[in-house]
């Protein structure tokens, strides 16, 4: 345990280790259930945004969650100007 003396306040601070690269993580972010540190968390967050996708199916529609596997049939159907069938 690494104690850090600040003026006449004295901190203890206890790390934990990122779970993929190793890195610190704080102790108050692994109580919250955090196991990877800011860089992994953020590359993991930014890899899951990729693989989805919010649409307004029509005009005045409301906006809809569309998986990939639902993609291409859902896509389709948004073009107002095509007869949908």
């Amino acid at each position: 345990m690494l104690e850090i003396q600040k003026g006449q306040e004295m901190r203890d601070f206890d790390w934990k280790e990122c779970t993929i690269c190793g890195d610190d993580v704080h102790v108050e972010r692994w109580a919250l259930g955090y196991r990877y540190c800011l860089f992994c968390g953020e590359d993991m967050a930014r890899t899951e945004r990729q693989s989805w996708c919010i649409v307004q199916e029509y005009g005045k529609g409301n906006y809809m969650y569309v998986s990939a596997e639902s993609a291409p049939t859902t896509l389709l159907n948004t073009n107002q100007k095509q007869p949908r069938g």
